[in-house]
């Protein structure tokens, strides 16, 4: 908060109810009028957006105070206080105790370097993070200079308009001016477990307490049901909520609780308990091992492995020396601990993780927690929505039916909310007797093109009937003004559900506007009461009053089934004269038909009824049970909506399949219209591979919500397969899938944007939230966001997600490898004896240090910003389990490591025995003098190959299987290739040039070189080094091409098991590597389920070996 000291004093004396300038009275005391009038608020277009930035600069931000934002102190003491450098500081120690005056200065100066560049790097990512919270914090609609538009909630001031709907989290304490069945949870903060009712028109005493102020909805509660409009009068710490923020606010406690008896004793053992797993739980969260995401904490683990390991070594080097105290001998035990310490790690995974969650960003997804980065490379099931998500969400009206009059079809034309754009055709044969998709014009007439105003001519009632539930059933605005591009021409905008605005973009083609029925100084209609839509009983209803007769009306729209269900009569012919009849178990199935044949076209279909309401002296409004307006109706017809799939959708769920994830629509449509779209973006197989489908199979790749919730967990287990496509889906049943892959082993992501998605959001592995339709309530839930709700960004997450895992395990093996390397050389180094009989170290504790943080940690950073591998979406999930640490990065990593062990050691035997008199001098650990000249030309040989080495390994590791010459494995370049490569990551290649510049004066500076780095400068021996580079090469390519070579006949061994054809994955078809563990033989129904059950996991697990060896053969 801008004024944050005098808002502290301020509230501290705030008068519960008040706003942030007292009032006369408090908000609840005073009419909605008055309200508006003393805090000079607009009821009807808002604040202007000039007046809302005055008022934001005068109150402040409206927020808690809760948030700490980036401490630098905190990064501070994160940097020193670690394993990593704890370790560096004991070296120091160590050097400084024994007067090691130069080994100690150096380290000391690496311990510096190390926490000031971990500092920035620590606090650009913290401050990236920051500016993600920021984009994922919640949002609020406002009404400002008569426009309704989404700011941050923090912007909210007071006098703000503010409109809320289910789902939504209320921004701040609003006196409400209007509410249409309208309920709050809050339980935050009065502990009232049930929803509040809440009125408008009441008002209540001045001690009125917070339980009770029904005209009043609070910050931080969550609206359960209903819409309200409200005026902000109490923001930040002067709302009820920011009055107990201190409570709020408290943290967790870290001391464990003492265990205690039912009567409240307990004895001394329990308190030495309780102090004990504290003190265990502060050592584990000082060496990060329980706390962070759960690569970090592995991380943790393994950093205190490698400073066991450590200590190993150094007893090595001390008992190799027979434990001789002297200097040289305790500095070389020092080096050999000091060279199996990764000293980058940690800094370079947090730079990484903070740069992979700011491209996300570009690539429209806000990642809430660090822990979903990991899973999202480990995702093997993808459970979506359809409407907004695989769809466009902007939904059209392509047909209706009218029982009795016949099928209304709409041409669209170029804008889809223009009501007088399109032609609309009449048949008077119903949707089922129609062929849509028959070429033949006497099969497929829809009819000739009719004006709307000569149909509503030739309807007495039917059609208006019809008609005024498409407008009155509805929430949406499509309204025409002057556009300011064109002026002098009418622009059509619309503002609502998608759903509601093709519905009433329909009504309006007829003049059946909402705008006209309802508004003006005479409406026809008042709305009465709103019942909006629930997704248990899938219907919307309203009650209207008619203006003109007094009467009153329900007016429903819904989900077919559900509609149908509360119908009790109908009208099969048009004229004051027809007569109602019953809705029979046959007109049923007609009703059925016809919506199938619309669904079968992709188009959503609901249904409409009304009823007129009895005049027997009930009272009709909001109080009125649902139940009672929502039975009894008249049907009146059927109207089917298209919603077409985004451009998009098709090429992200094929890139899914190519990637090993199985995709499942989860959809509130009818089976037939989630069909045609599924089959449209490739979920389910074209019509035409269906012949390849055991009937079993394809009984279960296709299922209702009731279907599915009907069969016990035992009967989900024995599925052959789990639903592509769950129609009518429940939020109930999304749990159930989760659960139901979960058993099966499968590592799910959800979508969802609802309240009622949140148990799914929160069970699955990764839970996705929707950004722009998303409620408050959803995202809170989740774990990344979509900006854009679109299902293609998901597929972006995940192979960003994989990218950043890849590139996670690149750097850490080139770390590890290089410490392996660097104990490797130490340790066998101990065999090189001097005069005194004490080993003489091949590489000296500068020269490891120089290694280890200047040398390699930028180009660690380097592989940590490399971009995705060709075919990274071309191969199955990794596992969460083995995680970076695969059988293939141990081999590698060990490899590596000896091979580079190798020949340095190889480099420093040829210098001093087979071009050196073999002489290992005297004291050539501590100083420099002529008899040590060989043995100080040998260690700066060995440094250099060392140092190149671990540069070039980084260039290798940007893909650890193809060769570096080649690997990008379609391009023509034959021989230039690997120059754009290694230009392309311009961070990597000038890390790299940087450590061969800085080779240099290490060997070269004089003092420098014998003082500090305990070798010389060298010529003739550039020789070796360059000879050792090539061998070096020369090893790694023949391990890569070993390794391809073993991986393709595995993969050819793997797939002539799995069918019998010996097909690897890059011969397959794309129907074959999408739906292969579906296609079997078509006279299998009376195969059992279990069989094909087990059948289908054996063809997965073995699609899924095929899949990561197929890579290999493309090679």
């Amino acid at each position: 908060m801008t004024k944050t000291e005098p808002d502290e004093a301020a509230a501290g004396d705030h008068v519960s109810g008040q706003s942030n300038k007292p009032l006369s009275r408090p908000a609840h005391a005073l009419t909605h009028q008055d309200l508006a009038h003393e805090i000079g608020a607009d009821p009807l277009s808002g604040l202007t957006p000039d007046e809302a930035k005055r008022r934001l600069e005068e109150y402040g931000k409206n927020e808690l105070g809760e948030a700490e934002g980036v401490q630098p102190i905190k990064i501070i003491i994160a940097q020193i206080a670690n394993a990593m450098t704890l370790v560096l500081i004991l070296a120091m120690a160590v050097s400084f105790g024994i007067k090691s005056w130069i080994e100690g200065g150096v380290v000391a100066f690496v311990i510096g370097l190390n926490v000031v560049v971990g500092f920035f790097q620590e606090y650009s990512a913290e401050k990236t993070m920051d500016s993600l919270r920021s984009l994922s914090s919640p949002t609020a609609t406002v009404v400002r200079g008569g426009e309704a538009m989404v700011v941050p909630s923090g912007e909210i001031v007071p006098g703000d308009l503010v409109e809320v709907k289910m789902g939504d989290t209320l921004p701040a304490d609003i006196r409400l001016i209007e509410a249409k069945n309208f309920e709050t949870d809050e339980a935050l903060l009065t502990g009232e477990s049930l929803p509040v009712r809440k009125t408008v028109e009441s008002t209540f005493d001045d001690t009125t307490g917070p339980g009770d102020r029904l005209n009043v909805a609070y910050s931080s509660s969550t609206v359960t049901k209903g819409r309200a409009k409200g005026i902000v009068f109490a923001t930040g710490t002067f709302t009820e909520i920011g009055a107990i923020a201190s409570a709020l606010n408290k943290k967790d406690s870290k001391v464990r609780p003492v265990k205690r008896k039912p009567n409240g004793h307990a004895g001394p053992h329990r308190y030495l308990e309780a102090y004990t797993l504290t003190l265990g739980d502060a050592i584990g969260r000082f060496l990060g091992v329980n706390v962070g995401t759960p690569l970090q904490r592995k991380l943790s683990k393994l950093a205190m492995l490698l400073f066991g390991i450590a200590v190993i070594c150094a007893i090595i080097v001390l008992g190799a020396n027979k434990f001789n105290t002297r200097q040289e001998v305790i500095i070389y035990a020092v080096a050999t601990g000091l060279s199996m310490i990764p000293a980058s790690l940690v800094v370079v995974l947090t730079i990484t993780m903070a740069a992979g969650t700011k491209r996300m960003v570009e690539r429209n997804v806000i990642v809430r927690n660090l822990k979903s980065l990991e899973a999202l490379g480990a995702v093997t099931d993808i459970c979506s929505d359809k409407t907004g998500t695989l769809t466009q969400g902007k939904m059209v009206a392509r047909g209706a039916w009218i029982p009795g009059m016949g099928t209304y079809t709409v041409e669209l034309g170029d804008e889809p909310v223009n009501p007088t754009k399109g032609d609309i055709r009449f048949a008077k044969q119903m949707p089922s007797e129609i062929d849509f998709k028959s070429t033949n014009a006497e099969k497929s007439s829809t009819g000739p093109v009719t004006a709307p105003g000569e149909l509503l001519t030739s309807s007495t009632t039917r059609l208006q009937d019809f008609l005024s539930v498409c407008s009155l059933a509805n929430l949406a605005t499509v309204f025409s003004k002057e556009s300011e591009e064109t002026p002098g021409t009418e622009q059509w905008h619309a503002r609502g559900d998608p759903t509601e605005i093709a519905i009433q973009v329909f009504a309006s083609r007829f003049d059946f506007n909402r705008l006209r029925l309802v508004s003006g100084s005479n409406p026809e209609w008042q709305e009465v009461a709103e019942f909006p839509f629930d997704s248990d009983v899938k219907r919307m209803s309203v009650i209207m009053k008619n203006t003109q007769t007094q009467e009153h009306w329900a007016f429903t729209k819904g989900a077919v089934e559900r509609v149908i269900g509360a119908c009790v009569n109908y009208f099969d012919s048009d004229g004051p004269g027809a007569v109602a009849k019953p809705v029979t178990d046959e007109f049923r199935a007609d009703i059925l038909k016809n919506m199938e044949s619309f669904a079968s076209l992709g188009l959503r279909v609901l249904a409409l009824a009304s009823r007129r309401l009895p005049s027997d002296g009930t009272t009709w409004n909001e109080e009125t049970s649902r139940s009672l307006i929502e039975s009894e109706l008249t049907f009146r017809g059927l109207i089917g909506l298209y919603d077409p799939p985004r451009p998009s959708s098709a090429s992200a769920v094929h890139q899914c399949h190519e990637a090993g994830i199985s995709v499942h629509m989860l959809t509130g449509d009818h089976p037939e219209t989630a069909k045609a779209i599924a089959i449209e973006v490739g979920i389910l197989p074209p019509l035409s591979s269906m012949s390849r489908v055991s009937s079993a199979v394809a009984h279960a790749m296709v299922m209702t919500a009731s279907q599915f919730d009907a069969l016990s967990d035992d009967e989900v287990d024995a599925l052959p397969v789990l639903p592509l496509v769950i129609a009518r889906c429940a939020p109930s049943t999304k749990v159930r899938m989760i659960e139901a892959l979960h058993r099966r082993g499968r590592f799910c992501a959800m979508t969802g944007d609802g309240v009622n998605d949140s148990p799914s959001l929160r069970r699955a592995d990764v839970g996705i939230a929707m950004g722009l339709s998303g409620s408050d309530v959803a995202k809170d839930a989740s774990d990344i966001v979509l900006t854009d709700d679109n299902f293609a960004s998901i597929v972006a997450a995940i192979e960003e997600g994989r990218r950043i895992f890849d590139n996670i395990q690149k750097f850490v093996l080139h770390v590890l490898a290089e410490n392996i390397a660097q104990a490797g050389t130490l340790l066998i180094g101990l065999a090189f004896k001097d005069a005194s009989g004490l080993s003489v170290f091949p590489l000296a504790p500068v020269e490891i240090v120089w290694i280890i943080m200047i040398t390699s940690g930028l180009p660690d950073m380097g592989l940590g910003f490399e971009r995705a591998v060709p075919d990274i979406m071309a191969r199955p999930p990794q596992s969460l389990k083995t995680g970076i640490f695969t059988l293939e990065f141990i081999i590698d990593m060990i490899f590596y490591g000896l091979w580079i062990t190798a020949l340095c050691l190889a480099s420093f035997v040829l210098r001093v025995y087979a071009w050196g008199n073999g002489d290992l001098g005297s004291g050539c650990n501590e100083r420099y003098s002529d008899s040590c000249e060989t043995v100080f030309r040998a260690r700066a040989t060995t440094f250099a190959c060392l140092t190149w080495f671990a540069l070039f390994l980084a260039w290798e590791l940007v893909d650890m299987r193809r060769s570096f010459f080649r690997m990008q494995p379609g391009s023509k370049k034959y021989f230039t290739q690997w120059m754009v490569d290694v230009w392309r990551n311009k961070f990597l290649f000038w890390a790299i040039v940087g450590g061969f510049i800085t080779l240099f004066p290490t060997l070269y500076i004089p003092v420098i070189n014998h003082a500090v780095f305990k070798h010389t400068g060298i010529s003739w021996e550039w020789g070796i080094v360059f000879i050792a580079a090539g061998l070096f090469f020369g090893g790694v390519e023949g391990w890569k091409w070993a390794k391809r070579v073993f991986l393709r006949r595995r993969a050819r061994r793997g797939a002539a098991k799995s069918g019998g054809q010996g097909k690897l994955w890059k011969d397959m078809d794309v129907e074959e590597k999408i739906f292969g563990e579906y296609f079997g033989s078509a006279s299998t129904d009376e195969v059992s389920l279990q069989d094909t059950h087990t059948r289908g996991n054996e063809k997965e697990n073995e699609g899924a070996t095929g899949l990561r060896q197929g890579e290999q053969g493309r090679d």
